[in-house]
């Protein structure tokens, strides 16, 4: 068997299951992180959202967590979007973004060389999209959404938005 990765080679140091055990992520060790896409809920609340890290740290600019299962192909997380609140139209040049609904719903709305298409997507629905496809999320009801998101990458780079769009403006920290 060819390895491809440091992290699946199980480390000699170690028996079977502390190497396995550093490769789970629990549910009660997590919590939601409302800061890593905090200067979009401050520049408007509507964009307010967090995310719970599994796998990797996403795109969202976090640049380490010490608290995820390494990602060697993709990022998971989970990722709370209150009621009337958004994910901006944003853009993934470089990898394919995944939106599972675990609860509630959304609106998804995408667009891509001047063509524009909205879905809801529902409880257990999911969604692929390429990179360098326009996409945002709108929760439309009063009760917080939960959705899974997967990002292609171990280390995706942070997303841009469109240039007239005010969040293409600010600069993060």
């Amino acid at each position: 068997m060819t390895v491809k990765f440091e992290g699946w080679v199980k480390p000699q140091d170690k028996s079977l299951g502390d190497w396995l055990n550093g490769r789970i992520a629990r549910f009660e060790e997590r919590t939601y992180d409302f800061n890593a896409l905090k200067f979009q809920a401050d520049f408007d609340p509507k964009y307010r959202r967090a995310q719970m890290r599994y796998m990797g740290t996403g795109a969202t600019g976090v640049n380490a967590d010490n608290n995820t299962v390494p990602a060697e192909h993709f990022t998971f997380s989970t990722m709370v979007l209150p009621g009337q609140c958004e994910g901006p139209l944003h853009v993934h040049d470089d990898v394919e973004e995944v939106f599972f609904m675990l609860r509630g719903k959304i609106n998804l709305f995408v667009e891509h060389n001047g063509e524009k298409f909205e879905t809801t997507l529902h409880e257990r629905d999911l969604i692929s999209i390429p990179p360098g496809i326009y996409r945002g999320l709108f929760n439309p009801g009063q009760e917080d959404a939960l959705m899974c998101v997967m990002l292609g990458t171990p280390k995706p780079q942070i997303p841009t938005y469109p240039q007239d769009h005010p969040l293409s403006k600010i600069k993060r920290g």
